[in-house]
């Protein structure tokens, strides 16, 4: 088992960090009181838990009591004479560049009130931090970093053998029940030949030989089906470099039964052996 401990200052990225990590597959929690690391791990005793305990980030930072952040180097090296890897990571940025954060988000420091301004409240914090910044195994300073590098930066530290597995989702449907509300991209293939209008292809969908067949034949859906590949063929790698976790390209057609399926099945199948994680769904067929 593994487990991450992300801390650090108000506004440094911490939350960022833990999206990241559960985004590769950590169990993450946020805000847990440290002194409860230890019962958490009990429930490996439950094969049924051990899954979801394999690897495990916890947000832990000044919202703890005060005390248990002063235990917290004891707790952890509790936890690995019991056989628990852990490793603490720590983020930081200026106090002006802190300041300048809660300004431009609105945000409260979980510790200004009306008798601690944001600059003394950032003092404090710093001082109960101390005692895991001291322990930290990695210290990242975020106070020039944009989001993306951020995300990037714990990525390439924290989970560098992480595989890059944004989903891609094919999804066919019919206009005339509705363009998909999660749709990054739409493409309408109306305009291409209509196996409907075949008597004897109209009872069967994109999946069926005979469907194909007759697709296959006919030059304008070759030539889409072509275009789509190299659009994102050009363009799914830009997606994936801005740390997108979904990309959902819906093609319609009139009933979502013939052309819809037939192309997204083509795209599917082509994509997917690029991209680790390439789905696609027939909306109408489900």
């Amino acid at each position: 088992m593994r487990l991450v401990v992300v801390s650090g200052r108000s506004g440094s990225g911490k939350s960022t960090a833990l999206n990241v990590l559960e985004d590769v597959g950590f169990t993450c929690i946020d805000n847990l009181p440290a002194s409860l690391l230890p019962g958490l791990f009990q429930l490996a005793g439950d094969p049924a838990d051990r899954g979801w305990l394999e690897k495990i980030a916890v947000g832990i930072d000044v919202r703890n009591l005060t005390s248990d952040l002063g235990e917290l180097p004891q707790i952890l090296d509790q936890l690995k004479g019991s056989g628990i890897e852990y490793e603490v990571v720590f983020l930081d940025a200026m106090d002006d560049v802190l300041i300048q954060r809660f300004s431009e988000t609105r945000r409260k420091h979980p510790l200004s009130s009306d008798r601690l301004a944001i600059k003394e409240a950032i003092a404090l914090e710093n001082q109960r931090l101390d005692p895991i910044a001291s322990i930290a195994d990695r210290r990242i300073d975020t106070s020039h970093m944009t989001l993306h590098q951020l995300r990037d930066a714990i990525k390439k530290q924290v989970v560098p053998d992480s595989r890059d597995d944004m989903a891609i989702l094919f999804e066919s449907f019919a206009y005339k029940r509705g363009i998909p509300a999660n749709a990054d991209f739409v493409f309408d293939v109306r305009c291409l030949p209509n196996p409907h209008w075949k008597q004897e292809l109209r009872p069967f969908t994109g999946n069926h030989e005979a469907v194909i067949g007759f697709l296959e034949s006919q030059p304008e859906v070759t030539r889409m089906v072509e275009d789509l590949k190299q659009l994102f063929t050009h363009w799914v790698p830009s997606f994936r470099a801005n740390n997108r976790s979904y990309l959902t390209i819906a093609i319609g057609c009139t009933g979502g039964q013939h052309r819809s399926v037939y192309i997204c099945n083509q795209l599917g199948n082509y994509f997917a052996t690029q991209h680790p994680n390439v789905q696609v769904r027939h909306r109408e067929l489900s």
